[in-house]
């Protein structure tokens, strides 16, 4: 069993973005040190709300604050990018981390996005398939030829190959059950959401198992999921230190529409934090929060949880002592008891 820690690193707009990095750098060494296997990072686009950083740099140095933890892109937008530039950053990127990285992808969906980067929500599903198909070959092929829909290579050799052969895992966030499927049939496996309630993703593995079969391939051996979760002594102080963050990252994510693609009767990310908190957070005292991940993770086969802590508006120290009994406390107990 293994343990990621998304490291969102955004802000509220009005902090300090120079102190916000030294924050989002002591997080790093403290996730490190503590042992969990994999650190991610996030992207988005345009926030008005919110001091938010770029993915692709802040990973950068990330690598040399963590030599140890292996490194996500959770998750890059692929349908707003072009495949040459990703394929080389990401290569960049496991070069840098001597191996490390971890390609995480997704369509995408908030609609200032794709009009700040002149794409299309009609052909968001295209342009990802396209664009992975031609990374894939940019960093298995000598050379490059492609005349697609969307993109156009003659003859091209990237600056720069992964450490990894034939390429770093791609893990494929997808919320709707199509997405599910293309993630069965396009990448080596299913980043589970945070949002969706614990029932909808155990129908959901059956709709990825039917499509794996379909494609003629296995279960994956590694089955990621991320989800919310806070830690504290007691279940209530764990709500008390956590619930206004919660319920304001959430608020942003139901005004950008990140619940439409999600399943019907499962898209409502709008409503109170004590109604998401039923089924879709895990949070208590590190026993509590033990029996929560074993409660997921046995009937599911989940065997890395990504865990997010820290959301905009909370103390960092507040955040990095949540990490810090989930290692020492939480992670040992679950290993346990699979």
């Amino acid at each position: 069993m293994k343990f990621g820690v998304l490291l969102r690193c955004q802000f509220l707009r009005d902090e300090d973005p120079v102190r916000c990095l030294e924050d989002a750098w002591r997080m790093t060494r403290q996730a490190d040190a503590l042992g969990f296997d994999s650190i991610a990072k996030g992207n988005h686009y345009g926030y008005s709300d919110l001091l938010d950083f770029n993915q692709m740099p802040v990973l950068a140095r990330m690598a040399v604050e963590a030599p140890r933890a292996r490194l996500l892109t959770g998750v890059v937008l692929l349908s707003l990018h072009k495949p040459l530039d990703i394929a080389e950053q990401l290569a960049t990127l496991d070069v840098i981390s001597n191996g490390r990285l971890i390609f995480g992808c997704a369509l995408g969906y908030r609609q200032a996005e794709f009009d700040g980067f002149g794409t299309g929500q009609r052909d968001r599903v295209p342009r990802l398939e396209e664009n992975l198909l031609v990374i894939k070959r940019l960093w298995t092929e000598a050379r490059v030829h492609h005349d697609g829909t969307h993109f156009k290579l003659e003859g091209v050799t990237p600056g720069v190959l992964p450490v990894q052969r034939p390429h770093p895992p791609i893990w494929m966030g997808a919320n709707a059950d199509p997405a599910i499927r293309r993630a069965a049939r396009l990448a080596d496996c299913w980043y589970m959401p945070a949002h969706n309630k614990v029932q909808t993703l155990l129908r959901q593995l059956d709709v990825y198992r039917r499509e794996l079969d379909h494609c003629g391939k296995p279960m994956p051996e590694e089955l990621p999921m991320r989800r919310e979760v806070f830690v504290a002594p007691t279940r209530r102080e764990a709500i008390e230190r956590s619930r206004e963050a919660l319920a304001n990252k959430y608020r942003s994510y139901h005004r950008w529409g990140q619940d439409k693609p999600m399943p019907a009767g499962d898209n409502d990310l709008g409503q109170s934090v004590d109604a998401l908190m039923a089924d879709r957070f895990i949070l208590g005292s590190p026993a509590e929060v033990t029996e929560q991940i074993l409660a997921i993770c046995r009937p599911t086969g989940v065997n890395h949880l990504v865990i997010s802590t820290h959301n905009p508006g909370m103390d960092v120290q507040v955040a990095m002592d949540s990490m810090q009994l989930f290692a020492e406390e939480v992670m040992p107990a679950v290993r346990a008891g699979l």
